[in-house]
């Protein structure tokens, strides 16, 4: 008989894969205020679609604030990119996942036995999970600070009493049981169990007797019935006389679980967790790489505003054309000495507010410790991105159009500091040319006092060269044929078309819309 003792485990992992101890920053409960204007939203129901059990968007919601952490998370994900340990990592939560549902089974079961030996069979999966786990981190070269203080706690959690007897109590047990022979008696509809002793095994007769006629590969005849978990009440019983007939493996299961009721490590079922947070944006992003899209691990300072980023893109919008068998279109921009603004002109629909969600897009994914879209990026840590999109007009508000922009840009100002990003998208465009240039002359001087980085996309040439600190980024068309977008925004002055384009077709003014109009 087992002797019924708890064993403690070892010293709790001092930190964790996501924040360097004591680094820990607090978990968001709801997205940032910016996720649904830059498409985040979309892009993060998409990573952490297929894996909702881990309740991961908290994760994602929270951006990191300190650099340390983020060169802390790019380590690990670097470490990731190891094809071999990727491949044994996923190995360890795949039969992490087995072990819940195992658990999550014996919940759902009615007979006694038969619950106990499901929850066996998970000790048995767990403890086996672990020790493949271990090798894997030993065998593999690992540079992170993260997986090396987890390799080193999974090797004295390995080496521990509390897993040595868990590990050999769970290895004995389940052989002691598979090792049980015994006979089952039929009577009409009464079923007596006997211990087996050494009575003909006919099965194994009738197969050796049959084999003469076999004459190759046939198709099969043989009804396939769905299969189950559970037993029904004749297997139960039957279940029930063999635990008395062998009661010494029996109590030693029941002794065994009355001792490890939770033999899941609190260590393992956060790392179980966490490491899916890097694992599911690898998975999202290893398609892309496959058609030839660049990612790379930004730089990442908090005291230079200085940026650059060599053939960014937009994240939701390769996804959606790789479903089409097409390529996104790649960009560059960069900010350098005293540049703040980004004004972004051109043409309708020439790419502009794709170009603005990309720089906001690589600057949250910077932010959580992710490779971002690009060959090559240099990024200031922002504290915050705030965003200003267009909206319908909401009768609840009791603000026309006008009133709107300028309330919620009021109110997004006096959330920023000098650390934010603004990302504005074509505001103003209710009001008339003047109002307009005077509007956002005044938010521009505002944005400037307070030194924060912005995008702004617009059709006002005038903001692109208020000062040193502004840079004018244009979207193209093709040379030959001005009515083909080329979706690329380049760093140059303001052509001056920009407004008049949206002018004319506001005002179906265009050369289509005329021959609309006269035909």
């Amino acid at each position: 008989m087992m002797e019924q003792k708890r064993y403690s485990v070892i010293n709790p992992f001092p930190s964790s894969i996501l924040f360097p101890y004591p680094y820990q920053e607090p978990l968001a409960t709801e997205p940032p205020d910016c996720f649904y204007d830059l498409n985040l939203d979309q892009l993060i129901d998409t990573i952490t679609g297929s894996k909702p059990e881990y309740d991961l968007k908290p994760l994602f919601w929270s951006p990191l604030r300190n650099v340390k952490n983020i060169q802390y998370r790019q380590e690990v994900m670097q470490d990731l990119e190891n094809p071999t340990l990727l491949k044994k990592i996923k190995e360890f939560v795949e039969k992490m996942g087995i072990v819940r549902r195992y658990r999550a089974l014996a919940e759902t079961l009615d007979y006694e036995y038969h619950r106990k030996g499901w929850i066996l069979e998970a000790v048995f999966v767990y403890t086996e999970a672990i020790q493949s786990l271990y090798l894997g981190l030993e065998t593999e070269p690992i540079k992170s600070e993260g997986l090396r203080s987890f390799r080193t706690w999974v090797q004295q959690y390995v080496e521990s009493e509390a897993f040595q007897i868990l590990h050999t109590h769970a290895h004995r047990i389940k052989k002691d049981l598979s090792s049980l022979r015994y006979c089952v008696l039929l009577n009409g509809d009464r079923v007596r169990v006997k211990r087996f002793e050494s009575e003909r095994d006919y099965s194994t007769e009738i197969e050796q007797l049959f084999e003469k006629f076999q004459q190759g590969a046939v198709e099969s005849y043989l009804i396939k019935y769905p299969e189950r978990a559970g037993i029904n009440h004749v297997e139960g019983k039957i279940l029930e006389l063999v635990a008395k007939l062998f009661p010494e493996p029996f109590d030693d299961l029941d002794s065994f679980l009355s001792s490890h009721e939770e033999f899941f490590d609190p260590t393992m079922i956060t790392f179980d967790r966490e490491i899916q947070f890097y694992l599911a944006y690898l998975d999202f992003i290893f398609e892309l790489k496959t058609r030839g899209y660049s990612f790379c691990y930004p730089t990442v300072q908090d005291t230079c505003k200085e940026e650059s980023v060599q053939d960014g893109f937009d994240l939701m919008v390769a996804a959606a054309l790789m479903k089409e068998g097409k390529l996104a279109v790649k960009n560059d921009f960069s900010l350098r000495a005293s540049e703040r603004i980004l004004v972004v002109t051109g043409p309708n629909q020439g790419g502009k507010t794709t170009f603005a969600r990309m720089v906001g897009q690589i600057h949250y994914l910077a932010s959580l410790g992710f490779p971002v879209p690009g060959t090559e990026a240099s990024l200031f840590l922002v504290d915050k991105i705030l965003t200003h999109f267009e909206r319908k007009e909401e009768v609840h508000t009791h603000r026309g159009k006008l009133e709107d922009d300028l309330y919620r840009i009021h109110t997004k100002i006096l959330q920023a500091s000098s650390k934010s990003l603004f990302i504005l998208n074509e505001i103003f465009t209710s009001t008339t040319l003047q109002d307009a240039i005077f509007l956002s002359k005044q938010i521009m001087t505002r944005l400037l006092e307070l030194d924060a980085i912005c995008v702004w996309v617009t059709f006002l040439d005038e903001l692109s060269s208020i000062n040193e600190k502004t840079v004018s980024m244009v979207a193209q068309v093709d040379p030959v044929d001005p009515t083909i977008r080329t979706f690329h925004v380049v760093r140059e002055p303001a052509d001056g078309l920009s407004y008049a384009l949206s002018l004319a077709h506001k005002y179906r003014l265009t050369y289509e819309q005329i021959r609309e109009r006269l035909s």
